[in-house]
């Protein structure tokens, strides 16, 4: 096998399949390697003097800091990010989805109302950090692993599940931040895979339940019900009053079956975190293949993490279906470099001490292989945080980089699935939508399976291609939306990795 990956014929430089020592001939490139190179790193494969750009992907990544030689590694010690002007056309690579006819199908819950869900829990959610320890009472007094008698006569339940945070106070009563949460919440208050919400809060917070009823335009009822600690009379009452609340809640959240639905009731939020210079090799592209399939069968996918699609937004407004659709994903952009500066922060503030160990060198780099996750088929619209999706195909929500709060968000828009690759081994979970592990590289796998759902490195290895890979990986989409848990699901994560986006001052 080839010691090494060439990405695209323009390129400057080959990715290390495994450890190269130096002296190790490159017959592909006519060259021989200098010095150690770790596996998934670059190898430069011409001369490229100081100042000049290097490529891959066919894309800028950074500038040269020095001068570099053939064979050489190639990473922070000689390459930095660099701004520059990345032209495009908007729409200029637009394509017709090819729909299958028949679509795929997946065992699904059918509401009353006509959303599917992937899952069936019970939703604990808190107005204010002050109502957490009530919430997770309640929860934890339905925890199989503890209870198991407590769900015992509830078979088709997955679970109940405190999903608590952070905020809800000391905040603006007018402002962005509390604004924001209060749609984050209604999101997941409102998401197919809940069967019924429970709202516990202090009471004399900033977040009052009755404004964010108001502001989302929920109302209380069989499937949604409010109280507040206050007005129960303490913490022992009102963990009583949750608990026979859920117990109330029990018998109709279990009265559902699965049943056969088309696969454009998924809504799959892309996720990836601890990337390696595998990512935009294997599990992303891979990714990205599978959500091509999703969008085909008439599915919808989210890509997200605007930080790290800095770089390589060009490549997404030229496949915007529309100015519009363009012009809301550079508002985006617009606000974000609004916001870096008003924290003294840059958007070129990454790749992170993980990412460079895995081979990634410039935020440039680590954005083009990210954006790969997202496939080939239109943009159709563009998303601010936590807002609900409506559009089918592939769409963008603007989140931040970190994984909790970007997957937050994705979900409370109506992702019932998320897929997330790594390269490094994130550990990492969703309630209530299920999280599928992508793992970038095959040593990764052997290492840490227990987290892994797929191995992707058999496309380093060599022995299967993209495009069957990405096959497989939207069989297994089909497959987790239809009740087969995933290694996450099987090690319980999934509550502590609700992180709304906190935005705004803590007065």
């Amino acid at each position: 096998m080839n010691p090494v990956i060439r990405i695209h014929p323009n390129d400057d430089v080959v990715i290390a399949r495994q450890q190269l020592l130096g002296g190790t001939r490159l017959e592909s490139e006519g060259i021989s390697v200098s010095g150690l190179v770790p596996p998934g790193h670059k190898i430069a494969v011409r001369a490229i003097a100081a100042g000049e750009p290097v490529r891959r992907y066919n894309q800028i990544i950074g500038t040269a800091t020095q001068a570099i030689a053939p064979g050489q590694h190639v990473h922070t010690h000689n390459l930095a990010f660099s701004r520059f002007d990345r032209g495009h056309d908007v729409g200029g690579d637009v394509r017709p989805v090819a729909y299958v006819d028949t679509p795929a199908t997946f065992d699904g819950i059918v509401r009353s109302d006509g959303r599917v869900a992937t899952r069936n829990y019970i939703g604990v959610l808190t107005s204010v950090n002050c109502s957490a320890t009530v919430a997770r009472a309640i929860a934890d007094h339905f925890r199989r692993d503890i209870h198991p008698e407590a769900l015992a006569a509830f078979p088709n339940v997955d679970g109940v599940v405190a999903l608590t945070h952070g905020a809800g106070c000391a905040t603006d009563s007018e402002g962005e931040g509390l604004h924001v949460l209060r749609r984050t919440l209604a999101g997941y208050a409102r998401h197919a895979n809940f069967a019924a919400v429970l709202v516990v809060g202090l009471g004399c917070e900033t977040n009052q339940i009755q404004g964010l009823l108001a502001q989302e335009g929920l109302r209380e009822g069989a499937q949604l019900v409010t109280f507040s600690i206050q007005d129960t009379g303490g913490t022992a009452k009102s963990v009583a009053r949750g608990i026979e609340a859920v117990r109330a809640l029990l018998p109709e959240a279990n009265a559902v079956q699965r049943q056969p639905v088309p696969a454009s009731h998924l809504v799959v939020g892309l996720q990836c975190g601890g990337s390696d210079g595998y990512s935009g090799i294997s599990a992303n592209p891979a990714l990205g293949a599978a959500v091509d399939l999703v969008v085909r069968h008439g599915g919808t996918a989210v890509l997200s993490e605007t930080p790290e699609i800095y770089g390589g937004e060009h490549l997404l407004l030229q496949r915007a279906v529309s100015q519009a659709v363009a012009d809301k994903l550079e508002a985006r952009l617009r606000w974000w470099t609004d916001y870096c500066a008003r924290h003294h922060a840059e958007m070129d503030n990454n790749p992170s001490a993980g990412n460079k160990a895995g081979g990634l060198t410039t935020i440039l780099e680590k954005s083009l292989g990210a954006i790969a996750k997202g496939g080939t088929t239109p943009l159709v619209d563009v998303y601010e945080y936590a807002q609900p999706i409506a559009a089918k195909g592939f769409v963008y929500m603007d989140t931040p980089g970190y994984d909790p709060v970007s997957a937050t968000g994705q979900v409370a828009g109506g992702a019932n699935l998320i897929c997330f690759t790594t390269g490094r081994g994130s550990a990492y979970g969703c309630a209530p939508s299920p999280s599928l592990k992508l793992a970038t590289n095959s040593a990764l796998w052997a290492r840490q399976e227990e987290d892994m759902d797929i191995n992707c490195g058999t496309v380093i290895d060599g022995s299967e291609s993209v495009e069957q890979l990405g096959e497989r990986i939207f069989r297994d989409m089909l497959a987790a939306a239809s009740g087969r848990k995933t290694k996450s699901e099987l090690h319980g994560y999934g509550q502590n990795e609700f992180v709304p986006w906190a935005l705004g001052a803590v007065m």
